[in-house]
């Protein structure tokens, strides 16, 4: 009996775990629900709904192979144990993860397990990420032929005599309640028609609309919840941008520049997994240790508060927090704003800020995630502090100011002009302070404090050689990921954009 181990690989197609398993035996197919798992602080309600209607999806289609998904509910090496008992365990599949700490932790106690129990564990690459990798030299060839491959088929499967078991709601898993009313619906087939109609006709202008939040709700491919959870595989997303790009060649400049555009980025979301990867403790402590301590390990509640609600006198930051909370998307130019303004204008640590994100966040990666948080809280000591001005990229991303009206109705009386800077109104005394928040924090002060404060570590002491260090580490080679999408840098920044 070989037990394939379903994780964040919730698909049957292009799952190497699956189909070699096949190869060797009868397969019973496992997803656990692990409780702890659910309850640790970048976990959430939106995340497991998701995550539920996503393995309904993939029970489906292992039935159509021939045996549908077994979901068990409890600690991992507990389920496996009863598993060996029974006799149904001689060998365990799954697909190298790349998740945060708890399942970093859960992974080595599952492998010690199996190694106690005389159980072969096989774990096999998923996408671009590189387990034990000695040097980033080379990583970027080596993913185009990762990614170039053949996708896997599914196998057939044979029918075993084993109960289903139910899949628990989010009451069942104690998760708080976290009402995402236009939160992306999960599992493949949504996952695939977002990527056919991004492919065919929502992709056209994906460069140059991706930077507003209004126009990147519809312009960006929005499958990155479908990658994070596994319902697609990045192989067959990317294979599916090539296809593209060969067949629109000849049918305009704006299609060839969108779709090299969204294959960079491809190339960028297993380039920040691969940091995580490297150094799981980017969770946790600065990827700099100069920084280490630089803000408050308690942050502000009251302020941290106030910018998760979308309640910081800034209509347009604060349009893009509850545009957030109500969707689990942000296109990511406003993501960076966001954690940036926690960060510098707030001068909260970016532990805090973050794990509400990651609450936030549908498309929640941790690799991704923890490596952008610290890029926008100039912690990583090899990026230019991006300080974002609120009220700049307001003027710029929603110069209409459609996107903040939706989600700031409180500013009905506030003129256009005045929309971004309410206080600057003739009648400001009428809605500030009274229908909404008036601002709190000065942004152009708080700007310089947090430059200032931000600058004044580089100077110290042995700050340049730990960070030509990182670089070293973490670093892209320019050389070897040549121009995959990428705008060309303005300044010195590295920083780069996954609007997904």
């Amino acid at each position: 009996m070989q037990v394939v181990w379903f994780k964040r690989d919730l698909r049957v197609q292009d799952h190497a775990a699956l189909h070699c398993a096949a190869r060797r035996g009868t397969v019973l197919p496992l997803y656990v629900v692990e409780p702890e798992l659910w309850r640790q602080p970048d976990h959430s309600a939106r995340h497991w709904e998701f995550v539920a209607e996503t393995l309904a999806g993939l029970r489906q289609d292992l039935a159509q192979l021939g045996q549908p998904l077994i979901i068990r509910v409890g600690d991992m090496t507990d389920v496996l144990n009863r598993l060996l008992q029974l006799g149904c365990l001689d060998a365990l599949w799954a697909h190298e993860e790349t998740g945060n700490n708890w399942t970093f932790q859960r992974d080595k106690k599952v492998i010690a397990w199996c190694r106690s129990a005389n159980v072969p564990f096989h774990q096999l690459q998923n996408h671009g990420v590189v387990r034990g990798l000695a040097s980033r030299n080379g990583w970027a060839d080596n993913w185009d032929r990762i990614m170039s491959r053949e996708l896997t088929p599914p196998p057939a499967l044979c029918p075993l005599n084993i109960a289903p078991g139910p899949i628990p709601d989010a009451s069942d898993l104690g998760l708080l309640p976290d009402p995402c009313p236009e939160r992306q619906v999960g599992g493949r087939l949504a996952g695939v028609e977002r990527l056919s109609s991004f492919l065919s006709h929502r992709g056209e202008t994906y460069q140059r609309a991706m930077s507003a939040p209004l126009a990147g709700a519809h312009a960006c491919s929005r499958v990155s919840p479908y990658l994070t959870w596994g319902a697609l595989s990045m192989r067959e997303v990317y294979q599916a941008c090539e296809r593209r790009r060969a067949e629109i060649r000849s049918k305009g400049s704006s299609w060839g520049r969108s779709m090299r555009s969204f294959s960079g980025r491809l190339h960028w979301h297993c380039h920040f997994i691969q940091k995580l990867e490297d150094e799981p403790e980017i969770e946790f402590t600065e990827f700099h240790p100069l920084y280490a301590g630089l803000r408050p390990e308690q942050p502000d509640q009251t302020r941290l508060d106030a910018w998760a609600n979308g309640e910081t006198g800034y209509p347009f930051l604060d349009a893009c927090m509850r545009s957030l909370r109500a969707t689990g998307w942000l296109n990511f130019r406003m993501r960076a704003m966001v954690m940036s303004t926690a960060s510098y204008h707030l001068w909260l640590d970016w532990r805090r800020p973050g794990q509400q994100l990651a609450r936030f966040f549908t498309d929640y990666e941790p690799g991704i995630h923890w490596s952008q948080v610290q890029m926008q809280s100039g912690t990583t000591g090899i990026n230019v502090a991006r300080i974002y001005n609120p009220v700049k990229q307001g003027i710029d991303q929603d110069p209409t100011g459609v996107f903040t009206r939706r989600w700031v109705p409180e500013l009905v009386k506030i003129p256009d002009q005045f929309l971004h800077e309410p206080w600057k109104a003739d009648n400001a005394a009428e809605v500030l302070g009274k229908l909404y928040p008036e601002p709190i924090f000065d942004h152009v002060v708080a700007a310089r404090e947090a430059r200032d404060k931000i600058w004044g570590v580089r100077k110290e002491a042995g700050f340049q050689s730990r960070a030509r260090a990182i670089q070293n580490k973490h670093g892209s080679r320019k050389s070897g990921i040549k121009n995959r999408g990428q705008r060309k840098p303005k300044g010195p920044s590295n920083q780069l954009e996954l609007p997904f």
